[in-house]
């Protein structure tokens, strides 16, 4: 990549980076506070929730504000997008508020209609959510219509865009009602896990469930393509400097383009392996079997994105 094709001024989107600053502080509070507050809530800490959301809600607001600051200065694009991470920022603050909120009075928020006022809760937070969801589709669409630089940059920021928009939406798969809780209900509807009732073992900090399938885990690995991609073709960038193999655009598309194909055939992995109910430390026949090659697939095509000759242009006469 050429100077020339790089954005030449980023602005990041303030109200985005304010919220980021706020999510660092309530990272350090919420670590605090479960360090000194022994209560539990669905067999985890009452505080491991909003440290959790907090690093989540601040690494997006990170990532939208820099993606944003890719946009034409002075365009409508711009303006749209501007006017959709300010509606995000609003979004996230009364998601985040009723999270920290309800953990303080050692109660679930997230699935939980006991009682009138929690149902009022959950559906704030649910329509909160969406429209957050809404908002990152149209920043999405913005960077569709819009340069972003080599071809290499370009589809790692558009493509991580359109997978967090699927793994934010793979959310909803978590709302519907279980078969246990149809048959004795407790005032809780929805949960994270498929074929056990949440609270079992899980992953330390994050929870995932080593005993059956977790949802959390498709929603999360989609939700984070918005970063991943993005900063592999940034290290690429960052090692052309020293690797003269880097310096050609074409191999740093081609290595862009597998990752996003694996990183989607993966996404799509993880879903089938929860909505299964297996676990994610504990991946066996079809699920396994799909994930081996996958993965020796993507090596391969990777190291010979990388050995293999680029094709000089050659001019065509007439």
């Amino acid at each position: 990549m050429t100077t020339a094709d790089r954005p030449t001024e980023i602005v990041w989107h303030r109200p985005l980076l304010w919220l980021a600053a706020a999510m660092a502080a309530l990272t350090v509070f919420a670590t605090v506070a479960a360090l000194v507050d022994a209560r539990v809530v669905t067999g985890a800490d009452v505080w491991l929730k909003p440290l959790k959301f907090a690093l989540s809600v601040g690494i997006y607001s990170l990532t939208l504000s820099w993606l944003i600051g890719q946009l034409a200065r002075g365009g409508k694009l711009r303006r749209v997008a501007w006017a959709a991470g300010a509606v995000s920022v609003l979004g996230l603050v009364i998601e985040m508020v009723i999270i920290v909120g309800v953990a303080a009075t050692g109660e679930s928020s997230h699935f939980n209609v006991s009682t009138p006022f929690h149902t009022v809760l959950w559906a704030v937070m649910a329509f909160s959510i969406v429209v957050v969801w809404m908002m990152t589709l149209v920043v999405s669409i913005a960077l569709f219509r819009n340069p972003l630089g080599d071809r290499a940059r370009t589809i790692a920021i558009r493509a991580g865009a359109v997978l967090a928009i699927v793994g934010m939406g793979l959310a909803f798969l978590m709302t519907g009602p279980t078969a246990a809780q149809l048959d004795d209900y407790q005032g809780i509807v929805g949960a994270h896990t498929v074929g056990v009732a949440d609270g079992g073992p899980g992953l330390p900090i994050l929870g995932w469930s080593t005993v059956a399938g977790d949802l959390r885990i498709p929603h999360f690995i989609g939700m984070h393509a918005l970063q991943v991609l993005p900063i592999m073709v940034i290290v690429l960038e960052l090692l052309s400097a020293r690797l003269p193999r880097f310096r050609s655009e074409a191999v740093r598309f081609r290595l862009a383009a597998i990752a996003t194909a694996t990183y989607a055939v993966a996404l799509v992995l993880v879903t089938v392996q929860s909505l299964a109910g297996q676990s994610i430390v504990q991946p066996s026949g079809a699920i396994l079997a799909a994930g081996i090659v996958v993965a020796a697939a993507s090596v391969i095509a990777a190291v010979l994105a990388v050995v293999v000759p680029v094709p000089s242009k050659v001019a065509i006469r007439a």
